[in-house]
């Protein structure tokens, strides 16, 4: 039986994932559209990679023009079971500083979409207490220190829609009211990855501290654009460390998560909708 895939969405900085063997290429169709770029697959330490560049090569596509369900759609349609998100933030306190590394436990949404798979006659509550792998996240945690680079266990990633950056009124909100990291993206990859039954962890990349800290340089694209760098070659490193230590059973609670999720009984599924989610609602069709 062929292990379960794992997905990387690279974010700002990063736009390729080296060191893949039997490289390939992939352009889905997607119910939901097209994904934000070709899919890159291929083989890292025996193990099915799949890559997609969240903003497109050469960063083309804006927070709010990302098509999110057909990304995590066409990842799950190849068989990722496992995605590390790699995502550039800012940052909301002191001792998370440009170039350090936070690994969110959490989220808390300030965006203006809403982003699920369901709908067209199937009704579906995904638990989202605990949006994050633990599992996953704890090899990355572990990856960073053999590393030696500076990481941060746990906090809360707050989305917020863009793609301006903050005012310091917003800014300094979050900060009081106790937010890690701001970002434009992650939390739609991660309510989506959920309903797609995918264990997911971030990998949040600091390049900067918003616009709270008025002791440093303004937060521009021009300013952080050497802590993206230095960065993804962070991210570079890790993933080559964690991706082999990934399991291969399916065994985080997120693989399961439409056991209790799905509230429409499953003689009532339109047959156009059980086709739509076919990868995502597999398991119950062949039941």
């Amino acid at each position: 039986m062929q292990s379960p895939a794992i997905g990387v969405i690279g974010g700002s900085g990063l736009y390729q994932l080296e060191g893949l063997t039997q490289p390939t290429e992939h352009e889905i169709d997607t119910p939901f559209g097209s994904p934000s770029d070709v899919i890159f697959g291929g083989q890292l330490a025996g193990r099915q990679v799949y890559f997609l560049p969240r903003h497109g090569r050469g960063h083309r596509l804006q927070p709010h023009e990302l098509p999110h369900r057909a990304n995590l759609w066409a990842l799950r349609s190849l068989g990722v079971r496992w995605i590390i998100c790699v995502t550039a933030v800012g940052s909301l306190q002191e001792k998370y500083a440009p170039e350090h590394l936070v690994l969110p436990s959490q989220f808390f949404d300030r965006t203006s979409e809403v982003h699920t798979f369901f709908g067209g006659g199937i009704v579906a509550h995904a638990a989202f207490a605990d949006p994050i792998s633990a599992a996953l996240q704890r090899l990355i945690f572990e990856e960073a220190t053999a590393l030696g680079r500076p990481v941060h266990l746990g906090g809360t990633y707050v989305n917020m829609d863009g793609p301006q950056f903050s005012t310091r009124a917003e800014s300094e909100t979050y900060r009081r009211l106790g937010f890690d990291v701001i970002g434009m993206t992650n939390l739609a990859e991660a309510k989506l990855a959920r309903e797609a039954e995918i264990a997911l962890a971030t990998m949040a990349m600091i390049t900067d501290y918003d616009c709270w800290k008025v002791d440093e340089e303004p937060v521009t694209a021009d300013a952080v654009l050497g802590h993206l760098l230095a960065n993804a070659e962070t991210a570079k490193q890790l993933l080559a460390r964690v991706i082999p230590r990934i399991p291969e059973p399916l065994n985080d609670p997120a693989h399961r998560a439409l056991d209790l999720a799905l509230v429409t009984a499953r003689p009532l599924w339109p047959a156009e909708t059980c086709e739509r989610l076919r990868p995502i609602l597999g398991r119950f069709l062949e039941a």
